[in-house]
């Protein structure tokens, strides 16, 4: 079976291999339920060379796989009932490399996916999250962590793992005795979510790679 507007040639293709090296980014659109709106995102993302994009807050219901005409493919989940208010959802945009090194993707529910690529050496497993925000209630963040932990649990264990997405989580500047999970420049304030957040990535193994390095504070 082809794409639309895909030759023979280019379906008979043997998949490629996304190299850990490509650029990998995420982004809270707050929409994609906007005309014109997935391709405005798509352009920036490829000005910005991006070769897999997740979208947090992409407001689609169900799930499914997509071709723009521009090249990109979207896969994307959200609420399973089409007549569901527009909210939450997530979303990886593909550039055509990325769509070629796909292997197999899962959609969770309207805050959790995942997708698995063909790498050298290690296949490559993208979570997409948009967790509960902080005021949210205590059953529904549980609800989310469960579901990403099981979500972990389906990934094989050699695949390097990336989670990404806004978690809506702020862990602090503070690692002492969890040097192994953070560094010390993440933002000076804290919240709630911040210990479910750590203690997901202490059990898994995770670094979370935003308080390596030092930014600007507007970032």
């Amino acid at each position: 079976m082809t794409w639309t507007g895909e030759s023979l040639w280019e379906a008979s293709s043997p998949t490629s291999l996304l190299t850990t090296k490509a650029r990998i980014g995420t982004w809270n659109t707050r929409t994609l339920y906007e005309s014109g709106k997935s391709a405005q995102v798509a352009s920036e993302m490829r000005r910005y060379n991006i070769k897999v994009l997740g979208l947090c807050e992409t407001r689609w219901n169900g799930s499914g796989q997509t071709r723009l005409s521009s090249g990109e493919t979207i896969i994307y989940s959200g609420h399973e009932d089409a007549d569901h208010d527009h909210t939450q959802g997530v979303t990886l945009l593909l550039a055509s490399e990325a769509t070629r090194a796909l292997m197999a993707w899962e959609p969770v529910s309207a805050r959790l996916m995942s997708a698995r690529f063909n790498s050298k050496g290690r296949k490559i497993t993208i979570i997409q999250c948009y967790a509960p925000t902080n005021a949210a209630d205590e059953e529904e963040k549980e609800d989310f962590y469960s579901s990403l932990q099981s979500l972990f649990d389906r990934t094989p264990r050699r695949d390097m793992k990336i989670v990404m997405g806004d978690l809506n989580a702020k862990v602090g500047d503070d690692n002492t005795d969890r040097e192994l999970i953070m560094g010390r420049h993440g933002l000076s304030t804290c919240n709630e979510n911040r210990e479910l957040f750590i203690d997901c990535c202490s059990f898994n193994d995770l670094v979370i790679g935003g308080t390596i390095y030092p930014h600007r504070k507007i970032h």
